[in-house]
């Protein structure tokens, strides 16, 4: 059942016909819980919040499926423009791009150009920009986009998803880039990732030490107290600095633990995402976590005192419907095993 539910809202991601018409619906299907608003005042006010707790922040200004070239222009120029509001504002926090959101499937050329002018503002800024790692599609040509731009900026660097194979390979590869590790959002082929839970979580501490004895900086991105307690105990007892690396969360999950942590004096950052092209970026939440879908139910039928909300519920209707089918048949899943 649990690899039904990832399938079904990982579809429901990369269906292009539901990404544009969420741009239309606004924020609904319980997507404020997890995407700080639609605009940049919006979301430097949450970095500001999370800033008086010691928590720094990472920015992704969400798009996908980008195919033409003035909506790729377009996004480039907010993601400058952000850029300089985190400056005027004194924020801590860095960027992460979608090269999709940039060009990548128009020309890689085209999308490297965008890039060098996101990154030569950054870089006159002081400011880190993360390159997000995509669909395996999409893995190669990042990767020979980031190699591209390491030749001239500093500034720059990306995510290895634990899940491939390759991921050892690509780390060695990039041992002296900053990298953001995580165990992987997208539905892969057998052949190319593993298949099972232990597999990658095995995959992910095993590479993650592998990055801590190292000497570039890791951002480690697990909501798994496990992992991050296994993982504290081995910067301790190695003798790791803790500059060299933070821990890192979505925002909107678990938000007890990333105060704790930064509490505890580790480097801790929220990866905040934000803009009107939630869609795809909320599915792959739900597929990640579909204990997510009762909390969206609840809050999309039930009051406070959980009872029934009178009146239909109008914006993505549809989506709404195909969540709620979903929960009733796990529930009978449940009941019948």
């Amino acid at each position: 059942m649990t690899n039904m539910t990832r399938d079904f809202f990982i579809g429901l991601s990369n269906n292009r016909f539901l990404n544009n018409q969420a741009k239309k619906w606004g924020f609904s299907l319980g997507a404020d819980k997890f995407v700080a608003g639609t605009s940049v005042e919006s979301v430097l006010q949450e970095v500001k919040k999370l800033n008086e707790l010691g928590i720094s922040c990472t920015l992704d200004n969400l798009g996908e499926f980008v195919t033409d070239k003035t909506e790729a222009l377009q996004a480039r120029d907010k993601i400058i423009s952000l850029l300089q509001s985190i400056h005027e504002e004194d924020a801590d926090c860095h960027l992460s791009v979608k090269l999709t959101q940039l060009g990548l499937d128009i020309e890689k050329d085209f999308c490297i150009e965008n890039m060098k002018a996101i990154l030569q503002t950054a870089s006159a800024y002081n400011i880190f920009v993360n390159i997000d790692m995509e669909d395996y599609s999409h893995y190669e040509q990042t990767l020979e986009v980031l190699r591209v731009l390491l030749q001239d900026y500093d500034n720059v660097g990306t995510v290895i998803q634990t899940y491939l194979y390759r991921a050892e390979d690509d780390l060695e590869a990039l041992k002296d880039v900053r990298i953001r590790l995580v165990k992987g959002a997208y539905k892969e082929s057998e052949e190319v990732a593993y298949p099972n839970k232990q597999a990658i979580d095995e995959n992910f501490l095993k590479l993650a030490k592998q990055r801590l004895l190292g000497n570039a900086f890791t951002s480690i991105g697990t909501h798994d107290h496990h992992i991050i307690n296994e993982l504290k105990a081995f910067a301790e007892e190695n003798n790791i600095d803790d500059a060299k690396y933070e821990f890192q969360m979505l925002y909107g999950f678990r938000n007890d633990l990333q105060n704790k942590l930064a509490q505890e004096g580790y480097n801790f950052c929220t990866y905040i995402p934000f803009g009107s092209d939630w869609f795809g970026y909320f599915m792959r939440r739900l597929a990640e976590r579909p204990q997510n879908v009762n909390l969206v139910l609840k809050d999309k039928f039930y009051d406070e005192d959980n009872r029934l909300k009178k009146g239909p519920v109008m914006a993505g209707g549809a989506v709404i419907s195909a969540l709620a089918l979903w929960r009733v048949k796990a529930n009978k899943t449940k009941k019948n095993n």
